[in-house]
């Protein structure tokens, strides 16, 4: 680690209180009390809007390639014309509003007029209409959900799948060219909805227990899960990441987010976190692949940041640019107070690289740190504050969080209690039980590892999902998420990620999902080179079979060692499961629609193959 000072904020100071069961079960909570929170999350838009009506709660880009601002005065004003409009339309719990756009400071305000009076909206993932072919996942919402009223921010970029989905009698509301033989209102005319006293009325109404919005898991594993997201859960979770980001209370934050509404870190925590502490938030279009982070550098290269969340594979691409483009590099490291990460495993490199930049641009170190949460959670449940030199400790509990870990075989199987949790799924009583223990514990699905024995203080790494796990031949276990997570690191970002393979063989294989920049960059570019000429090139094959060697000479035994590895050269795809549009692997589903690719690793003759040194020699 770096002797560099650590850029000082204000944090969390936890008190950890700890107690192990004879059954060998650890509860784990906190001694200092979860703060005071209001009742309704739209409670802290009406406060910024009086106490600073004039600064911008969020900006995006406008057709000139400015920033069109929106302040909280603005906001309210527009919020209420919008609850006033859905009121009239007779919304409600069992008539939500659905929301189908990209994040846009119209969705913004679609969802917070909707919560502001009670009504529930819920934001799908944008690839359910545009990208689906069947549009099967959003049919299965609209039935779970039985919407009152649509959202879309282009009309003709969504009538396919609203007409696909909807019946006539549902109508819709469009900012830009109305969707055709449907009732569809435009933007701009609800915002000319004059509010009465029906509005002050309703606000009065919402309480802890109202149903702020539905939050739909990936539906990697199945029909997507409609997450009943109350109120109580949204502000009791703002509180507790406000708790641990101290310094968002001395100064309101400034954040350039990508990730999308429909999931729960930006949808909930980023969101709200920006409303309850009066931020800014830029809404920003790129995405973290090659292309997409194009826009992304671009907003970073105008939008200092003090707060900064990515997932690894977009992180790896920032480092990437930020090597060749220095005022792309001041302007990010200028304001920022922390870097946080999720959705699947960092690589050492990426995580040493980004604290030498920061070094060397500001003379500091910049925190950087991760986290456990889900949909279920709101989602910020675990959060590690404490300066690590490897990546992965995902912390401690939240306050007001009771932490449950359950063995389960030779792990630690993860289970939370608190005010930040689901009632339940919408509509679905028996999955509803299902999701929770004999004492009211909600089953994450998820196993850590004390990061030091005994000590929860010192917080815990991912152990894996518990229905991942698999054995080898031997009966050996194999912990697939801490050795993905060892092997993309391995991997030295030459790969974005891998999927297991080996349940009842002898050896462990691995199909490797390529990241393209980096082993462009072995060729020099190889800009006309197809991807798949590039993944069959001698050089790659020769670094991925060094890489898999080093990967070898480190593993302790048959569990931890993938002797045999391909590329899948296809995009994952997302109709069958196998990604979410913010780029997480579902190993299972990879595995069940890719069986002739996961059979192939066991063929030491298949050219496409990349086999360890002893394989190699002995083929």
């Amino acid at each position: 680690m770096s002797t560099a000072p650590l850029r000082e904020i204000a944090m969390w100071s936890p008190e950890i209180v700890t107690e192990q069961r004879p059954d060998g079960t650890w509860i784990i909570s906190r001694a200092d009390e979860l703060g005071a929170y209001p009742d309704r999350v739209t409670e802290r838009l009406v406060y910024w809007a009086e106490q600073a009506p004039d600064r911008a709660w969020m900006a995006e880009r406008d057709g000139s390639g400015g920033w069109r601002k929106v302040t909280y005065g603005e906001a309210l004003k527009k919020v209420r014309a919008i609850a006033a409009f859905l009121i009239d339309k007779n919304l409600s719990a069992e008539r939500p509003l659905l929301i189908l756009s990209h994040n846009s400071v119209e969705h913004a305000l679609m969802a917070l007029g909707a919560q502001h009076v009670g009504i529930p909206s819920s934001a799908v993932s944008t690839a359910y209409s545009l990208i689906s072919e069947d549009c099967a996942k959003l049919k299965d919402i609209a039935g779970q959900l039985t919407p009152g009223m649509v959202f879309a921010q282009d009309g003709p970029s969504y009538q396919r799948a609203i007409d696909m989905v909807f019946g006539p009698e549902v109508p819709a509301i469009v900012v830009t060219e109305p969707i055709d033989g449907r009732d569809c209102a435009v933007f701009d005319e609800v915002l000319q909805t004059v509010p009465g006293p029906e509005v002050d009325e309703a606000y009065q109404k919402v309480g802890p227990d109202t149903v702020a919005k539905f939050l739909f898991t990936s539906g990697t594993t199945g029909s997507p899960k409609a997450v009943i997201t109350t109120d109580r859960m949204l502000c009791s979770n703002i509180e507790m990441v406000t708790d641990c980001y101290a310094f968002m209370r001395e100064e309101p934050p400034v954040v350039v987010d990508w990730a999308p509404w429909s999931h729960v870190a930006s949808g909930n925590k980023v969101f709200n976190l920006m409303i309850a502490n009066g931020g800014t938030f830029y809404i920003d279009h790129g995405k973290p692949s090659p292309a997409g982070m194009k826009e992304t550098i671009r907003n970073l290269r105008e939008v200092s940041p003090s707060w900064y969340f990515n997932v690894p594979s977009g992180y790896e691409l920032l480092v990437n640019a930020m090597e060749t483009d220095d005022a792309l590099r001041e302007s990010f490291f200028k304001n920022l107070k922390m870097m946080m990460y999720a959705a699947a495993a960092m690589g050492q490199h990426t995580w040493d690289r980004l604290n030498e930049m920061a070094v060397q641009t500001t003379g500091h170190r910049i925190f950087l740190g991760t986290g456990l949460g889900a949909t279920e959670t709101a989602p910020f449940a675990l959060m590690c504050m404490e300066e690590q030199e490897i990546a992965g400790n995902v912390g401690i509990p939240s306050q007001g969080v009771v932490l449950k870990l359950v063995p389960h075989g030779d792990k630690l199987e993860v289970r939370i209690k608190g005010p930040l949790v689901t009632p339940g799924y919408w509509r679905n009583e028996k999955m509803t039980r299902e999701a929770f223990d004999e004492e009211g514990f909600y089953k994450l699905g998820d196993a850590l590892r004390f990061a030091v024995p005994g000590d929860a203080s010192k917080g815990f790494y991912f152990d894996g999902r518990i229905t991942e796990n698999f054995k080898l031949r031997t009966g050996t276990w194999v912990g697939v998420g801490a050795l993905r997570a060892k092997l993309v690191d391995q991997f030295q970002g030459y790969v974005r990620d891998v999927v297991l393979v080996g349940e009842n063989r002898d050896e462990l294989g691995a199909i490797i999902v390529p990241f393209y920049p980096k082993l462009r960059e072995l060729l020099g570019g190889a800009d006309d080179m197809s991807d798949r000429e590039l993944l069959a090139h001698d050089t790659v094959r020769a670094k991925i079979e060094e890489l898999l060697d080093g990967h070898v000479s480190k593993s302790t035994g048959s569990a931890t060692r993938v002797v045999r590895a391909i590329f899948l050269a296809d995009e994952l795809s997302f109709d069958a499961g196998e990604i979410t549009d913010k780029g997480s692997i579902n190993q299972r589903a990879v595995l069940r629609n890719r069986e002739e690719l996961a059979e192939s690793l066991y063929n030491n003759h298949d050219r496409r193959v990349f086999l360890a040194r002893k394989l190699r020699e002995a083929a």
